[in-house]
């Protein structure tokens, strides 16, 4: 058997012949490899009797992503022969160092590779054949490094407009306890790690702007986003598909695919409409620290219509446990572990001038500050005794310490720290900038070209 399908499913698949039995040369590619998701051993033998005799490079990615899914032991020893022998690799069955040696390659797939990932991952869950059919061209991503990630689309279930507790009320959480800060507009909200962790996303309403929380565990960020983009609410979920160990999003009215990392969609009719959603805060800090700092703050409430253990540290534990990834990248960099927290600042010119700057470095330094600029943009970086780090915009200002809550510039002067901006005593006012944190190797998968601060 190749793929759990249904008998009418199997009846769907026909074969073009020519006399003497055996497949065509004119034969759609695509009918040769669909031979391999029924259980037809006599259509399975055809097939690779094709591939054999008419190989192609394209074949590389259709032939990986069978090994990934088919659940035929035969089928996969036979199509691993071919990919050994027309490669000249060693890899046998094993789908993940499959994949890491085509990423290094070229991409060599055709505009069907599209369709027949369709159709593959369609019979996982009926709306992934919109996410890739018709879609070649309508990609600025390569669509053999989109994999699946193990889940239908949303079934890690989002939590939309989520129920919410005031501060007193949230008797289920603990001083040290982690949560995702988001203060805008005046208004604060904390969301739990121990309760994000099992949901990947929220959607909610913070000082009048919706926004989505996307939280991609297996690469330890949470990035807030503005679902509005001139005029259009765009409504998130989760695909259920990776690229380079980070989720992809999808929009509801589109199934366009959308980056976590960017904000922008990847494939779909989206692309090309320079579509970047706005970024707002997130400060990683412990439930004791955000109360204090906002007792007026509401957090997630127990009450998510799910069941799940939502104690501290029960989400992902093995997976945050050790340095090993969950699933392949195209790369890494071992100038850091996979997992350290790095913080990424989101201002302009970001992507052409990228800069990562461990966590740890920003926590043990004395001044609890640090100063530097990307692009042409200066910016301070302040840090508290747990680590929680907030950026704000510097210009022409150079600070001198930040120490026990009391920041002071080169002349002496003191300014006043809040969570929306730093104003001085003479009137001066510093805005807070955009920033969140994420594991060293997601970043630099998605820009390799990071000049890193450690």
């Amino acid at each position: 058997m190749a793929l759990h399908t249904s008998k009418s499913m199997r009846a769907e698949v026909a074969y073009t012949l020519d006399r003497s039995g055996d497949y065509s040369i004119q034969t759609d590619t695509l009918e040769v490899f669909h031979a391999f998701l029924y259980e037809n051993r006599e259509a399975h033998q055809k097939s690779i009797q094709f591939l054999k005799e008419h190989w192609e490079e394209a074949y590389i990615p259709l032939l990986i992503d069978i090994l990934h899914m088919s659940l035929d032991d035969w089928l996969k020893q036979e199509l691993a022969g071919i990919l050994e022998e027309k490669t000249e690799q060693s890899f046998g069955t094993d789908y993940f160092q499959w994949l890491q040696w085509m990423w290094k390659q070229e991409p060599v797939y055709k505009s069907f590779y599209g369709d027949f990932k369709s159709r593959l991952y369609s019979y996982i869950d009926p709306p992934f054949d919109q996410y890739f059919r018709d879609r070649h061209q309508l990609s600025t991503i390569r669509l053999d490094e989109v994999v699946w990630g193990g889940v239908p689309q949303d079934g890690i279930p989002p939590l939309r407009y989520p129920h919410m507790l005031t501060a007193q009320a949230a008797t289920y959480l603990s001083d040290n306890d982690i949560v995702f800060g988001l203060f805008v507009n005046g208004e604060a909200k904390a969301y739990p790690k121990r309760i994000l962790g099992w949901h990947e996303l929220f959607i909610d309403t913070i000082g009048g702007v919706d926004i989505a929380g996307v939280y991609c565990t297996l690469c330890g960020t949470v990035i807030a986003y503005d679902m509005e983009y001139k005029g259009t609410k765009h409504r998130l979920g989760t695909s259920g598909f990776l690229y380079r160990s980070n989720k992809l999003m999808y929009d509801a009215a589109t199934q366009s695919l959308w980056s976590t990392i960017e904000g922008q969609p990847v494939i779909g009719p989206l692309v090309g409409q320079d579509i970047v959603l706005e970024t707002y805060s997130v400060t990683t800090t412990t439930w004791g620290k955000w109360k204090e700092r906002h007792p007026d703050t509401q957090v997630l409430s127990l009450e998510t219509g799910h069941q799940r253990n939502y104690d501290e540290g029960a989400a992902y534990k093995d997976y945050y446990a050790t340095d090993r990834l969950m699933f392949p990248v195209a790369k890494t960099d071992g100038r850091l572990k996979n997992k350290a927290e790095v913080l990424i600042i989101r201002l302009p010119g970001y992507r052409e001038d990228p800069l990562a700057i461990s966590a740890a470095f920003l926590q043990k330094r004395k001044k609890k500050l640090y100063q530097d600029q990307i692009s042409e943009t200066p910016f301070v970086v302040l840090t508290e005794s747990n680590g929680a780090s907030r950026v704000y915009e510097r210009i022409d200002v150079k600070f001198d310490s930040y120490k026990k809550g009391v920041l002071k510039d080169k002349n002496g002067q003191s300014w006043t720290v809040s969570e929306s901006k730093l104003s001085s005593q003479d009137g001066k006012v510093l805005k807070r900038l955009p920033s969140h944190r994420i594991f060293w190797f997601a970043w630099f998968n998605a820009h390799p070209t990071t000049r890193l601060i450690k």
